[in-house]
Order: C-alpha cells, then sequence, then structure tokens
C-alpha cells in the first residue's frame, strides 16, 4: 500500500488519516508503534471491524513491547468498502474504546495493507505464498466457512465451493487458502517455509474444523492428495476463543473521532473496554507475542471456548431475537439491569448452560456471567439487535442448541435456552416485531427458511418446520416430540403475547 502523492480532503472538508498527516494527530492520540517499521508477515482474512478492534489491537499492543516488526496485510471478502475506507489512509484507523465513565482513542498503525479479495485475488494468493508470511488470520463469520452446521462438513455442492474448484480465481476463504498452499508449497523458497492458519470466528473446536474443511476441499482439487501431504506437515491449524463487542461505527461516531483528531477518519472503529483472546499454543511458525498484550496461550482451548459460546453469544442471540421481537433497535435498551429479558439472559446461563460447562482452573465462572450481563447493559457499546441476529442458521447450532441437546441428555427441559430457539423461529417466520414493524431476515439459508416456514399459520406447524431444517437441527432434535411441545407453546406465547409479556409470565412460573 502506497502513500498517497498529495493529501486527500475528505467529504467534509477535512484532510483525511494518512502517514502523510500523522503529525496533526494529538500526540495521546498517535500509535504507539511506528508503522513504517512493519512487514507485512500476516495475512488476514475478513478484515471488518471486530479484526481491527480484536486481534489487531492485541498485535499492535504486542509490537510495542518486543518491538517485532508484525504487519497485517488485511483481506477483506464481501465488498470494496474497507478498502476504500483504508487504502487512502494508508491502513491507519482510531479505535475508540468506550463506556459509561468516557472514552479513550487510539490511531492503530499495524494495518499495512488492504486487498480486495474479489478483485486483487492474485495479490492476495502472493501474500499466502509468501515465505516471509508466518501466519494466516481469519474472521469471516461462521457462513464464510461454506460449512455445514448440523454436520460440519464442507458444502461441497455449493455454486461459491463449486465454482472455486472448477479453476476460477478462489472467492471462497478456503479456495483462497488452498490456492495459497499450493503456490507456497510449488515456491522455491517458500516449500519448506511452514505457516500457522488461525481461525478467530465462533465455531466449536475453529482450529480443528478448518483444518477438516481445507483436508475435504483438497480432496475435491486436482493433485489434491499430494497437496495435503504437504498441509499435514507444514500447516499447523490452532483454535482460539476470542471476544471483544465491536458494534457498527455510525456517522456521529465518525464525527466524534474527526472533532477529536482534527483528521476524518473513514475507518474508525467503537468498541468496547473488556477483550478476551484464548489461543491453542501450537504454532508451526514464529507468532507475535501476544501473550505480553494480555492474551492466554495454552494447552487445551475446549473449556474456555464452550463457555464463551454457550455463555456470552447464548445469551447474547436470545437477547437479539426476543429484543428485536419487542421493538428494540439496542442490545442495551433491550436487557437494561432488572429488565425482563435481561433477567431471561441471567437465568439461560445459570440455568440451562452453567451445567453443560468445564470449568477452566482459576475461572471465575460466576464472575464472568456478571461481566457479560454489565457489558450488554454498557450504554456507550450501541450493539443492534438486528446486528446480533443476522445468520441465525450458522450461530444457532453452537450458541444454542448444543446446550439444548446436552440438557436434553441429561433429561431437562431446558426452558431459557427453548425460549431463544423460539424467538429465532418466530422471528424468521413472523418477520414483523409484536408492533407489526417489518424485520429483515438476513440469512445465507433464508431461502430454505422462507420456504419452510412459508403459509405456515400455527405455531405447531411453525415449529414443525423449522425443526425439519436439517442444515441447522441435529436428528436428536428434530425427533424430541417433548422438545416440539415446549417450542410449540413458546412460539405460540410470543405469538399471543409478544415477547416481553412471555418473558414476564415465564418469570413467574418457571423462578
Amino acid at each position: 500500500m502506497s502513500a498517497p502523492p498529495t493529501t486527500i480532503q475528505g467529504g467534509d472538508g477535512r484532510p483525511r488519516l494518512s502517514l502523510a498527516n500523522l503529525s496533526k494527530v494529538p500526540k495521546a492520540c498517535r500509535p504507539v508503534i511506528d508503522p513504517r517499521d512493519l512487514e507485512v508477515r500476516i495475512v488476514h482474512l475478513g478484515i471488518g471491524a471486530f479484526h481491527r478492534a480484536h486481534q489487531a489491537a492485541f498485535t499492535e499492543d504486542a509490537i510495542a513491547i518486543s518491538s517485532e516488526p508484525w504487519g497485517i496485510c488485511g483481506v477483506t471478502q464481501r465488498s470494496g468498502d474497507v478498502v476504500a475506507q483504508l487504502a487512502p489512509q494508508d491502513g491507519l484507523y482510531s479505535l475508540s474504546v468506550r463506556d459509561g465513565s468516557g472514552e479513550w482513542l487510539r490511531v492503530m498503525g499495524v494495518v499495512r495493507e488492504v486487498l480486495w479479495a474479489k478483485e486483487q485475488t492474485e495479490q492476495v494468493l502472493v501474500r499466502i505464498a509468501d515465505p516471509k508470511v508466518a501466519l494466516v488470520t481469519l474472521t469471516v463469520t461462521e457462513k464464510g466457512y461454506q460449512r455445514d452446521p448440523a454436520t460440519g462438513h464442507l458444502r461441497a455442492s455449493d455454486p461459491e465451493v463449486q465454482a472455486d474448484l472448477g479453476g476460477r480465481p478462489p472467492r471462497t476463504p478456503i479456495g483462497q487458502l488452498v490456492e495459497g498452499f499450493a503456490r507456497r508449497a510449488a515456491g522455491r523458497s517458500g516449500g519448506d517455509a511452514p505457516l500457522t492458519v488461525l481461525s478467530c470466528d465462533n465455531l466449536p473446536d475453529n482450529g480443528h474444523a478448518l483444518g477438516a474443511l481445507v483436508r475435504e476441499y483438497c480432496a475435491l482439487r486436482p493433485g489434491g492428495g499430494a497437496l495435503m501431504k504437504w498441509v499435514e506437515s507444514y500447516v499447523t491449524f490452532p483454535s482460539s476463543v476470542v471476544d471483544r463487542i465491536v458494534p457498527a461505527t455510525t456517522p456521529e461516531d465518525r464525527e466524534r473521532v474527526a472533532e477529536t483528531l482534527g483528521l476524518e477518519d473513514r475507518g474508525a472503529v467503537v468498541t468496547e473496554p473488556f477483550r478476551q483472546w484464548v489461543i491453542e499454543d501450537r504454532f508451526a511458525a514464529a507468532r507475535p507475542r501476544w501473550e505480553l498484550a494480555g492474551a492466554t496461550l495454552t494447552g487445551r482451548v475446549a473449556p474456555y471456548e464452550r463457555a464463551k459460546l454457550r455463555l456470552l453469544n447464548g445469551a447474547h442471540s436470545t437477547i437479539a431475537y426476543l429484543g428485536a421481537l419487542a421493538g428494540y433497535e439496542f442490545v442495551a435498551d433491550a436487557a437494561p439491569r432488572g429488565s425482563p429479558i435481561g433477567e431471561a439472559a441471567r437465568l439461560l446461563m445459570a440455568r440451562d448452560v452453567v451445567p453443560t460447562l468445564e470449568v477452566p482452573e482459576g475461572f471465575d465462572l460466576v464472575a464472568y456471567q456478571d461481566d457479560i450481563l454489565q457489558r450488554f447493559q454498557n450504554p456507550a457499546a450501541r450493539y443492534r439487535t438486528l446486528q446480533i441476529a443476522m445468520d441465525g442458521s450458522q450461530k444457532l447450532p453452537q450458541r444454542l442448541l448444543g446446550t439444548v441437546a446436552e440438557r436434553r441428555s441429561q433429561g431437562v427441559l431446558p426452558v431459557w435456552a427453548g425460549l431463544g430457539v423460539a424467538a429465532w423461529a418466530r422471528f424468521v417466520s413472523a418477520r414483523r416485531s409484536d408492533k407489526g414493524v417489518p424485520l429483515v431476515v438476513d440469512d445465507p439459508l433464508d431461502a430454505r427458511i422462507a420456504k419452510a416456514v412459508a403459509g405456515k399459520e400455527s405455531p405447531r406447524d411453525v415449529v414443525d418446520a423449522v425443526l425439519g431444517l436439517e442444515e441447522i437441527f441435529p436428528a436428536s432434535l428434530r425427533e424430541d416430540a417433548a422438545l416440539g411441545e415446549m417450542l410449540t407453546e413458546l412460539v405460540t406465547r410470543l405469538g399471543r403475547g409478544g415477547a416481553e409479556q412471555t418473558v414476564r409470565e415465564l418469570l413467574r412460573e418457571v423462578t
């Protein structure tokens, strides 16, 4: 990414944030590292706001302590918006950390290149093949893996996967990885250069899941057998757990940042103070010293992962669906302290999730649940319910259905986890709030879901239709008559009295 030859003006007349204008940034807000000292050693697939607030921030903080030059090449998958935001700014962006007591803002300099996979596929592949690159990290969301959430296998029949396998410049993250591996293996100096591929998405055992998908893809690719042997020898896929709430940046946020910096920043990111990164210590090559920035390196990620996915993400999704039905735009408004929906989230964690967890040594589970609720109630983190409600077909298995299945195996009907599932069923079938406002269902399986629920009037029919979605629900839940009856009762109540009244009634009856 080359620096612009002249100062670029923003749309509001202010100069754009850039290396040329970095001296104009207030000293307290400047990067803690010199971006010019870094070289690209990490390729990140999925450079959205979450990555910039989480892994990139951990990396920059680690560099500030270790002085190692770990620059990031960020790849955007869906659209070129991030390139338009960051390339004219030389990869610079501001990170605003906010809670109810105030705000801390800093310009970040660790991103040294930004590419759009759709139009710059060749550059992406060259980067992955570069022997100087020791890490590829991913935040492409659950649906970016082209993985069937019910079976865990690659959706080999997906048109995008088929197109990549057919020889087009790869557009799927798995296709990009495998083609990058092939080039790396064939390279004169890269053939024996080890590489770590680190998933940072909310998938159970995400490293193992990603490695399995890569192997399945290789098996379908011409000459894939030899490539698979190279992958087994030179690539590792450690698992990780990531956590930080990063709401979508608003025009008001950008204006506030511009007033602070005196420069326009179109890549501004807003987040909360809390952050967590648990990483399986299984690297094929060198890595940033993330532990210096507070990351946890461990030999066993699974207990942390299950706690996070089922407690935080499960509660977040439950609040999102109930809150959207009740007409709330933001999580903090849907679940303030003492509210019915907030209490439902607390009981989901305490009653249904905790009995399914193995607690990591030294991990304070009670304090963790309290922290989760406090974070949801942070008025400065304006996280939209519909943003969390996206991609429910991909999120539900990890966030709620695992809890439901395990509690059923323990002989318990999990009312509060069931309420989250029922709220999703009501959300995707009614597609309107309790006040009649249309709700947008943004989901990769939306056509499949819409067809399944079309014309279904009764709650029983709706429940049967969604339980019949084999891509989402495992056979044990599809065939569970008692679970079906409970979900039908909950969907009936949600349709009759609305989300908040349903929760109030359950709080009186169940607690």
